[in-house]
């Protein structure tokens, strides 16, 4: 059967922009993984409820309210003797007027492609590009958000070095956001969930140290996991990044180790 003109073109731009797509991944995950300089970020914040106290907190919002996560990427790294002592610079960027496209509820293999194209678009149009092909851009969604309604899951993508973040729009949640943000800017350089459908932390990957012995209760929360497991079966939130770790799995996927 031979395809209509127009079917035609459109297949043959697809698979140039996924050509194109591709080279510029391949060359990400190199140049990102590689630990020769500090990795930036920058955080974009979106308001994501159109709320005036939520405007009001993002014009409140300083690099200093992210610089424990440098500090923290600092002390991770040298627990893991990674030669550079500044693996991570999160810096605030300019505040985005319009929404990020959502990520499609139950969304087949195509869904996601689809939506992963539109998201790179919305980037590009929204965000100034400087060429860098070490830059993390992290668009942080702040709400104030319901009552007993959790929000939206975060995404981090190493394919464009981009992450979707859902945030709160409250001082008092600042040090938990940050745990999210450090853990969607790890995906962006290799990491992977250790945590199962139910949000309980991987056994043994998701514990911040498996060796430990009695094994519980843990101490700490492995970043990738984001709870502190008081026994194989119950588990709560660390409350800020200075009980959270990367452990030696984690420290391996982002090439921290060999």
């Amino acid at each position: 059967m031979t395809l209509p003109k127009f079917a035609t073109i459109r297949i043959s731009l697809l698979l140039g922009v996924l050509l194109v797509v591709g080279f510029t991944s391949t060359h990400q995950r190199v140049y990102s993984r590689n630990w020769n300089q500090t990795l930036q970020a920058v955080i974009y914040p979106i308001n994501g409820d159109g709320h005036l106290e939520t405007d009001r907190y993002i014009r409140s919002l300083q690099d200093a309210n992210f610089s424990r996560i440098n500090r923290w990427g600092e002390r991770e790294a040298k627990r893991h003797n990674l030669d550079l002592s500044v693996p991570l610079n999160v810096t605030l960027g300019e505040q985005i007027p319009t929404q990020p496209p959502s990520f499609p509820d139950n969304a087949n293999a195509v869904d996601v492609l689809v939506w992963g194209l539109r998201f790179r678009y919305w980037a590009w149009r929204n965000t100034p590009d400087d060429g860098s092909l070490t830059r993390v851009r992290l668009f942080v969604v702040y709400q104030t958000g319901e009552e007993n309604r959790p929000l939206r899951h975060s995404l981090g993508m190493q394919k464009g070095l981009m992450g979707l973040v859902y945030a709160y729009s409250l001082e008092e949640q600042n040090d938990q956001n940050n745990i999210v943000i450090a853990h969607e800017l790890l995906h962006t350089v290799g990491a992977i969930d250790k945590y199962d459908e139910s949000g309980r932390p991987l056994m043994p990957v998701g514990l911040a140290n498996p060796s430990r012995n009695p094994l519980f209760p843990q101490r700490s929360a492995e970043i990738m996991a984001g709870r502190i497991p008081t026994s194989a079966h119950s588990s709560y939130m660390a409350e800020s990044l200075r009980s959270v770790i990367v452990n030696a799995t984690t420290a391996a996927e982002i090439n921290w180790t060999d």
